[in-house]
């Protein structure tokens, strides 16, 4: 089989992601920079109707979605405050695409997404508007990792 390599650099600040080519197939496998955060994340449900906590301010990473049901946050674990009505998940890490993603491309939570499904690990996503980031639970970061760098990505730790 005889594989080609193609390095592809889209923008200044796209780079480190590649794609190879199989002259087999149409198959396309992108090759992702991760970087696996440093803290311990919560994904909260809060009821309808409630406003941001004021603490939620304070992390250094937060995603927020308000639907007609519900206020959801992920946060980091440790500013949550006790004694509010809410349903907390804890114990994720997250592992960040570190490239800019351009909206265009397709596929690449479905291709990681089954990459832990064949191997029965959990996973949540969130994606901005410049990448990607997913998170599995803690016990399951070392599993993760290693199944990542099998498959090609290149996994550093933030400091």
């Amino acid at each position: 089989m005889s594989w080609f390599i193609f390095v592809v650099h889209l923008a200044p600040h796209f780079c480190g992601a590649f794609f190879i080519f199989t002259s087999k197939s149409d198959e396309l496998i992108m090759n992702l920079n991760l970087l696996v955060l440093k803290d311990l994340y919560a994904i909260c449900r809060f009821d309808k109707g409630v406003s941001l906590p004021q603490w939620i301010k304070k992390s250094d990473f937060y995603s927020v979605t308000k639907t007609q049901d519900e206020l959801s946050l992920v946060c980091n674990q440790d500013l949550i405050k006790t004694g509010e009505t809410i349903l907390i998940n804890k114990n994720w890490r997250c592992i960040k695409i570190d490239n800019l993603l351009d909206l265009s491309l397709t596929g690449i939570i479905a291709d990681i997404s089954n990459i832990f499904k064949e191997n029965k690990i959990p996973v949540f996503t969130i994606s901005t508007y410049n990448t990607d980031y997913i998170f599995v639970k803690n016990q399951n970061l070392e599993n993760a990792i290693a199944i990542l760098r099998s498959s090609g990505h290149q996994i550093t730790a933030e400091s």
